[in-house]
This record gives C-alpha cells, sequence and structure tokens, in this order.
C-alpha cells in the first residue's frame, strides 16, 4: 500500500483536500465523505480489512469487486434474473447473487455491528496512546456516527435500535469531538441537549466512567473500583475471576491493570474543552466520588445489587487507603500483566473483541512502552474490526463472522437439495477449503494457567487466529464438514483423525445440567450476578445453558454418529441424554424457549425443534412439539409472515415487531418444517411472503436486526437474509406437493 495521511491523536483534520479524493473540510452541519469508489476489502485467510487507494496506480491494479461493491451499497449492475415460478427458482436466484460475495478465501464477509459502545473504546484508545488515524478512516467513522443519531432527541443508544441513553450519547459525542466535529455543528449541540436531560456524564455506567477516566474527562473518584487483586485469589474462591464469563473477565483483566495504575493521559485542549461539554455543572465544582453509582434509569438495565454497593464501599474506603501495600499491588499488576500477556500471544493480538483489545492496547502502552512489540502488533490489529458501509465506518462485534456465516451457507445449500448440482460445486468446495484453513490445530500454551477452554479441532467465530473455541460454530462447521465430504464430487480435506479431535473437544464442554454454553463450561454460580458491575447488560458474569447451543452440539453429535457410529459411542449418547433433557427442560409452559443469541423466541424454537427432530420427536409423536409449533402459530401474522422485535429480548415476552422479517420467517418454517407439522398451509403462506420479497436479481433487502446478546444489547446477522431463506425455501421445495398450491397463488398475483 502507498503512503497515508494520518491524523496525529484523531483531532487534526487537514482543511484543504487530501490527495485523489480524500474530502475537504465542510461546513459544521455538512458531512465530510472519501470516495466510496476508492474502497477495498482484503481477507487475507479470513483476516478482513479496508482500504482506501490513494493513487490511481492503485485503483487501477487492484479493481472494486463484487463484494466490494455490495458492501459499500453501490449498484452491482447485475441483469435481473428470470421470476421464481417456484421456491427451487427462488434458492437458485438466491444462489446465483450470494455467490458474486464470496471471497477468496472460501467465506462470506459482512457487517457484524449494532452496539454503539464498540466504536468509543477504539477511537479513545487510539487517541491516548496517540496512535495516528488515517483521515479516511476519521471521516468515515464520523458519517457513520452522525447517520445513527437518534431523529428525534438528537441522542444515541445502547445499539442501533434502542432509545438514547447516557452512555451512549455521551460516548458517541466525546468520539466525535475527537475524529474532529465541531462543539458548534448543531447536530453536536442537540446531542449535548439530550445529555443533559440524562444528567451529564456522571449519569454514565461504568464503562463509560472508566474510559473517561482515562481520557481525562472524569476523575478517576467516579469510577467504582476494578480491583486487580481478584485475580490473585485461589482458584477454589466462588468469585474468583477464571470462574467469569469469558466476555467479563477478558474485560475486567485489562480494565483492572489500568484503574490500578491510574492512567490518565495528559490534558489537551480539546479534553479540556470536554470537561466543560459533558456536564451541566463546571468540571470543577464536580464532586465526582458522589457520582460512582450515579447512572441514568435508561442506562440502569441490571442495577447494581447492594452486596456489590458494599463491597465497593469497602474497597474505596477501607481496603484501597488502608489495607492494599505496594507489595500486594505489584503482585496484582504483575499477574494480571501476564495473564493480558498469554491473551495476545494465545490471539496473536486479534483478542477476543473489540472491547478488550483496545483495554489491551492500553495497558501495553502504559506497561512495554509506546514504541513496544506489542504495542505495534495491537495497532496492525485493531483494523480488522473496521467495517465500512454505505452510512460509513463503524465497529464490528468481533473480527467477524466469517466461519459461522460459512458454515451455515454449506448446511443451507444442502437441506436446499442442491449441493450435487455441478453449478454450486465450486463455491461450495471454496467454503469446504475454507472451514479446513480454519479448523484450530493446537491448545494454547499452558491453557490451565491462563484459564482457557481446550481448542484443539474447534472452530472459533471468525478465525481460527481468533482461537477462542464456541460450542456452536464448531457444531455448525463439524456439521458443515460432514455433508459435503459424504456427497460424491467433494473432496476429504480433514481426515478422520482431526474430525475426532473436534468431538473430544465438544465432549469437554458439556454443564451438569446437560446443556451447552458457549465459549466453555459453567465456572460458577449465577449468583455472580450479583457483583454485575457493568450496568447496562444482563446475564453477564458466567456462562449459562442455551438451547442454541445445546441444540447445535445435539445435531452435529447425531450427524457424526450417523458416519462414525462407534467413536466414543458411550461418551456421545450420554452427551445426547443430558444435552436433549436439558432442551425439553427449558421449553417454557406457553410451548417456546427463550433466545439469547437470535431474537428471539422464533430463533431459539427453530433450535429446539431441529434438535428434538434429530431424535425422532415430531408434531405426530410429541405433546412438546406441538406445544412448540402451536406456539410458533400464534405468532403468524396476516401476511404470513413472523416478526419478532428486540424488546422481546430484554423483557423475556415475546414482542411483535413493527413488520414481518424475512429472517423471522424463515426461521418460523425450519422449524414447522422439521417438526413436520400436517398442515401446509401456514408454511405455504410464509413462503409466499419471502418469495415476494426476493428482488428480481435474486438478493433480499436488510430488514430490521437480527441478533442480540446479554439480553439488551442487538447485533446485525446481514447474512442471515440470505442464509436462512435458502435453507427455508429450499427444504420447502422438498415438499413437493406444495409447489403447485403455492404457484397457483403466485399466478393469481
Amino acid at each position: 500500500m502507498s503512503r497515508r495521511p494520518v491524523v496525529s491523536n484523531g483531532n487534526a483534520f487537514s482543511h484543504e483536500r487530501q490527495q485523489n479524493g480524500a474530502a475537504k473540510a465542510l461546513n459544521s452541519e455538512e458531512d465530510e465523505t472519501t470516495d466510496i469508489q476508492r474502497w477495498r476489502l482484503l481477507d487475507e485467510r479470513g483476516r478482513q480489512t479496508w482500504h482506501y487507494l490513494e493513487s490511481d496506480e492503485e485503483l487501477e491494479a487492484w479493481p472494486q469487486s463484487s463484494a466490494d461493491r455490495y458492501h459499500l451499497g453501490l449498484p452491482l449492475n447485475l441483469s435481473d434474473l428470470p421470476p421464481a415460478k417456484n421456491s427451487k427458482n427462488s434458492v437458485q436466484n438466491a444462489l446465483i447473487f450470494f455467490t458474486q460475495l464470496q471471497l477468496p478465501p472460501g467465506n462470506w464477509a459482512c457487517e457484524y455491528g449494532g452496539p454503539n459502545f464498540l466504536i468509543p473504546g477504539v477511537v479513545i484508545a487510539w487517541y491516548v496512546t496517540q496512535t495516528p488515524i488515517p483521515p479516511p478512516i476519521a471521516i468515515e467513522m464520523k458519517r457513520y456516527l452522525f447517520a445513527r443519531q437518534h431523529p428525534e432527541d438528537g441522542g444515541w443508544g445502547l445499539h442501533i435500535e434502542g432509545e438514547s441513553t447516557a452512555y451512549g450519547t455521551t460516548m458517541t459525542y466525546v468520539v466525535l469531538r475527537l475524529l474532529g466535529a465541531s462543539e458548534e455543528d448543531m447536530r453536536m449541540v442537540r446531542a449535548r441537549g439530550m445529555l443533559q436531560q440524562l444528567g451529564g456524564a456522571v449519569n454514565g455506567p461504568h464503562w463509560a466512567k472508566f474510559w473517561l477516566a482515562v481520557l481525562g474527562v472524569m476523575e478517576w473518584d467516579a469510577v467504582n473500583p476494578v480491583p486487580p487483586e481478584l485475580w490473585l485469589l485461589p482458584d477454589w474462591v466462588p468469585v474468583a475471576p477464571w470462574r467469569w464469563w469469558i466476555h467479563m473477565r477478558q474485560v475486567f483483566l485489562p480494565m483492572s491493570f489500568v484503574y490500578s495504575k491510574k492512567y490518565v493521559f495528559p490534558q489537551t485542549a480539546l479534553t479540556q474543552q470536554l470537561r466543560e461539554e459533558l456536564y451541566i455543572q463546571p468540571y470543577s465544582s464536580i464532586d465526582f466520588a458522589s457520582h460512582r453509582n450515579s447512572i441514568s434509569p435508561r442506562d440502569n438495565y441490571h442495577p447494581k445489587s447492594l452486596i456489590l454497593t458494599i463491597i465497593n464501599w469497602i474497597l474505596v474506603y477501607i481496603w484501597n487507603p488502608y489495607l492494599r501495600s505496594n507489595s500486594i499491588r505489584k503482585r496484582a499488576e504483575d499477574w494480571t500483566f501476564d495473564l493480558i500477556a498469554r491473551e495476545d500471544e494465545n490471539t496473536d493480538f486479534a483478542n477476543l473483541a473489540p472491547v478488550s483489545s483496545p483495554m489491551n492496547l492500553l495497558a501495553c502502552y502504559i506497561h512495554d512502552g509506546p514504541d513496544s512489540y506489542s504495542v505495534k502488533r495491537h495497532r496492525e490489529r485493531l483494523p480488522e474490526f473496521l467495517w465500512k458501509k454505505n452510512e460509513g465506518m463503524l465497529v464490528n462485534g468481533t473480527n467477524g463472522v466469517q466461519t459461522w456465516d460459512t458454515s451455515w451457507l454449506i448446511q443451507a445449500v444442502v437441506e436446499a437439495g442442491l449441493a450435487e448440482e455441478f453449478e454450486w460445486k465450486p463455491m461450495l468446495t471454496k467454503a469446504l477449503e475454507f472451514l479446513e484453513d480454519q479448523q484450530i490445530r493446537e491448545n494454547c500454551r499452558e491453557q490451565d494457567v491462563c484459564y482457557r477452554q481446550q481448542r484443539k479441532g474447534a472452530w472459533a467465530f471468525s478465525t481460527k487466529t481468533q482461537g477462542y473455541t464456541v460450542s456452536d460454530t464448531t457444531s455448525e462447521a463439524l456439521k458443515a464438514v460432514l455433508m459435503l465430504q459424504n456427497l460424491p464430487g467433494y473432496p476429504t480435506l480433514l481426515s478422520d483423525e482431526r474430525l475426532y479431535e473436534a468431538i473430544d473437544t465438544l465432549l469437554t464442554m458439556q454443564n451438569a445440567s446437560g446443556g451447552f454454553a458457549s465459549y466453555e463450561p459453567t465456572r460458577g454460580s449465577e449468583y455472580l450476578e450479583y457483583l454485575n458491575a457493568a450496568e447496562v447488560f444482563g446475564r453477564i458474569m458466567v456462562e449459562y445453558d442455551y438451547p442454541e447451543c445445546s441444540t447445535a452440539v445435539v445435531t452435529a453429535l447425531r450427524l457424526f454418529s450417523r458416519y462414525y457410529p462407534s467413536y466414543r459411542k458411550n461418551d456421545i449418547s450420554k452427551a445426547l441424554n443430558g444435552a436433549l433433557k436439558y432442551i425439553r427442560k427449558a421449553q417454557r409452559t406457553d410451548g417456546s424457549w427463550y433466545g439469547s443469541w437470535g431474537i428471539c423466541f422464533t430463533y431459539a424454537g427453530m433450535f429446539a425443534l431441529e434438535a428434538l427432530a434429530s431424535v425422532g420427536e415430531t408434531y405426530d409423536n410429541s405433546s412438546r412439539v406441538r406445544k412448540a409449533c402451536e406456539f410458533l402459530l400464534s405468532k403468524q401474522r396476516n401476511d404470513g409472515g413472523w416478526g419478532e422485535s428486540y424488546k422481546g429480548c430484554e423483557t423475556g415476552i415475546y414482542t411483535q415487531h413493527a413488520r414481518s422479517q424475512v429472517v423471522m420467517t424463515s426461521w418460523a418454517i425450519i422449524g414447522l418444517i422439521v417438526a413436520e407439522y400436517p398442515d401446509r398451509g401456514p408454511i405455504e403462506r410464509a413462503a409466499r411472503l419471502i418469495m415476494g420479497r426476493q428482488q428480481r436479481n435474486g438478493e433480499w433487502k436488510q430488514e430490521g436486526i437480527e441478533g442480540v446478546f446479554n439480553k439488551s444489547v442487538m447485533i446485525s446477522y446481514p447474512n442471515y437474509k440470505f442464509i436462512f431463506p435458502i435453507k427455508a425455501l429450499g427444504m420447502f421445495a422438498k415438499m413437493s406437493a406444495s409447489e403447485q398450491t403455492l404457484q397457483g397463488w403466485l399466478n393469481q398475483d
């Protein structure tokens, strides 16, 4: 790549036109823009990074691909396809389009955004570590954040579809100022007005206060304790951090190191201004210590428990001033940084996710110095979280969904009965090659010391470099491999031994309840939620059983046993019995299951019905399956579709979306078909809705947000609008008797 202009500390925008298309500074209420034709997505064995080409020579040498243009919202100039006469035609049209988006390594890419708290951590970490921000990135981040500003009140929420909160509004405002937005821009004036209504930055949650203190626009007195000494507790202690959910402990780890150092970025003119812009009274008059527990009601999804409040008081007023010796402090800081270094080593500095990764960068900057190798590698890795789209640039929830989406696409085509057709074999073979390349081939060094789960033979959600075992990703990837490698015309890329390794790792992940969690078995009690200090998230402290993860493992084990009936037969049988027992028990009295990774009851219902169907439980012979089908059908809308609002994830009560959704309608179809629901009418109506929304080029347009985590945070899975309609309509196509009926309906239009 050629030389690139940079922004020192993120706030020194040039006010003249940059070379070859970078934008001029415009009036404060207009957006700066880059030349969208100059953006390119580079995929190196799944490592995805966006690049802005500055010279005409680069443009000629690296033309935009169809995938680039699609993700940037540019027209692909594809010809209209013949109208689908039946659901199989619809699937074929979708595959013609989606094949255009496959990347050279064999995977698919997409935005994985939604949470509004991801960009702030990255930008503030860049700013305080004096990491130059290329102007094209800064410009596009500003565009995205302004595009997602609440149109009525001027604030920002916890996620892109949520109401404005102190967390979202404070942190987004700060980032926009660091990226060069003027405080006089009317959009910023409106944001300050909303922030004042919410009580100012002192009413932000714990994570917001942490970053504001690091930046030097809030005093550390306002931040509730994050004691690294917890990492010195013996492993048998019930509250020891190794027992926490992996995302929580990987955030707490660098956060506790930085908290112990009380690092503050040296004051600049900009941070001095921010001190006056973020509060409803003069900065010098604020008693920050009195605001440790202040939080806006809109942010207080999981209020601090009385126990946690008492512990924080003891830490602040007794432990820190009187009992915390320098030797204890040093031991704690040394051990936490050793664990940080191990995380960096195990992931080659990619880290688990973009909340912890910027904190690791900051910890390395403090400990190793600004010119250290660790800081250099973090700076090189952070761009993997960035994603460019038509609205601007955002930060993805991980460094991608490469393995997850690729596994599901393979399965969808196989389930549709098209995998043996010659037209799709090159695409599927490339996808299989990608999964072969991404299987994790070794465990972490001294995995017990750094509290890591066994991972040899597993697949990570994104890439093997990120390297975290995930039960459902491993299961879905294993199923995809088994499906293709047992069809004629596909190569055997993964040996039996490598498949055995995947099974061996999956069998280590089952909980005593019989269910399966996500990254590792549950290590601590749910009572640890009393120590949940994040405030904006629920069910964040420990791993939980999930119907989705449990189903993924059940169906993977069942498929594996079909081809390898003698391998660990008794262990697999025991695991299946336990998982199915959990899935049955997790069903609610109304027939539904609560979903933790997709929205919400429709998503979990699809999975659970697949698990039960894999052992022969159907509508005809199972009362629980009948109840599940009746629940789904009770939510079908007049237009034949299903649409579920994210609000149901927050409340635990099924909540209708304003409009039917193609993705959720597909989930419902899949659930009803695997359950062998006898009345095809509701399924036909749903299929008709999906086909009716398909575009003439084979695609479906993006609708509502699809994913969720920790009950309160929504996240996008844009490829779902291809994967699940392909699977649902493909399965429906096998119901040949229905095809003529549906065609008759279509002919009436």
